[in-house]
């Protein structure tokens, strides 16, 4: 997303017609002299960017949601930090990723739904893959990979790290096993950031692969979970740390939505001849960023951003993110 740039405005001594002016000097931004503008100043930003996790696929074992991308720098995991943004003051829009559909049946389609990019500059999580549905097409591919559903045959999970950057943003969706034995459908689970999806196992369906700390906002907390699998009629696999939703379970459970703002993918679909054989949605996304102490951060609309400190604020929603001189 690139940052929103407005034209500048001077007025020089004596002169009664006001100019435009985007002229550079030395990286910075300049304005006429005596205008009493402000430049434009370098500034490195840290961010934790959370996509929208993927919906769970429906019907007899269907395959858990991935997880939203995972991105970040400064904070969290030392091998999934990236560089700190390298921009400057300014004002910035924000994109916050909302949560996959999970899918029900009777409907088409019924692999789930993926979720929503989240971006802040040029840096972009993409949304968590959705999980297959009983006997469908394959699981979405994402930030990380949906699950794969029941079937006949053996089937693998959604890819992860799609598109791919480094450090990974997120694992490939777990495997199902087929029909095997007779009669028992499991999915596999979503993908997380930190971990691969389970596969499934017989009537069971596979857990949510883990998702990852981080702790930009001060205490750590985990985001980016994969949803658990559908299971018939074996027990309810739980979705992953981080958010992400449990399977349904044959006969007595529903599955469950992904964590709000966490990224978490959907639970998985089971069959029983209610609504939980839906799948569950995924979880909506997040954007934090952090500046050093000699900038200070605000954002718009007061209902998606919250100041955390001067130096820290959050996106749950979209929004727009301004950055100056404290």
């Amino acid at each position: 997303m690139k940052k929103i740039d407005l034209p500048l405005v001077f007025e020089g001594k004596g002169n009664k017609n006001k100019q435009s002016s985007r002229g550079k000097s030395f990286g910075y931004q300049i304005l006429g002299f005596g205008s009493g503008g402000v430049a434009e100043v370098p500034v490195n930003v840290d961010y934790l960017l959370i996509a929208g996790g993927g919906g769970g696929g429906a019907c007899s074992g269907g395959g858990a949601g991935g997880a939203g991308g995972y991105r970040a720098s400064g904070y969290g995991p030392s091998p999934l930090r990236g560089s700190a943004l390298a921009i400057t003051t300014g004002c910035y829009a924000i994109t916050v990723g909302a949560g996959g559909t999970g899918r029900s049946t009777p409907g088409s389609p019924t692999t789930g739904a993926n979720g929503g990019a989240s971006t802040f500059s040029t840096t972009t999580s993409a949304g968590g893959g959705g999980g297959a549905g009983y006997h469908q097409d394959d699981a979405g591919s994402g930030g990380s990979g949906g699950g794969a559903a029941a079937g006949s045959s053996p089937t693998a999970g959604g890819s992860g790290n799609t598109p791919p950057v480094s450090p990974s943003q997120g694992n490939n969706g777990g495997a199902a096993l087929g029909s095997i034995p007779s009669g028992q459908y499991s999915g596999g689970g979503g993908g997380g950031a930190g971990a691969t999806g389970g596969d499934s196992s017989g009537g069971t369906g596979g857990t949510g692969g883990a998702g990852v700390p981080n702790n930009i906002l001060g205490p750590a907390t985990t985001y980016a979970g994969g949803g658990g699998g559908g299971s018939q009629p074996g027990g309810p696999a739980p979705g992953g740390s981080g958010g992400g939703g449990a399977g349904g379970q044959v006969p007595s459970g529903a599955a469950t939505a992904g964590g709000t703002n966490t990224g978490g993918g959907g639970g998985g679909g089971t069959d029983d001849g209610t609504p939980s054989n839906s799948g569950g949605n995924g979880g909506s996304g997040i954007v934090v960023a952090r500046v050093p102490g000699c900038f200070a951060l605000s954002g718009t609309p007061c209902g998606a951003y919250t100041a955390v400190s001067s130096t820290i604020g959050k996106f749950t929603a979209s929004g727009t993110l301004t950055i100056s001189v404290a």
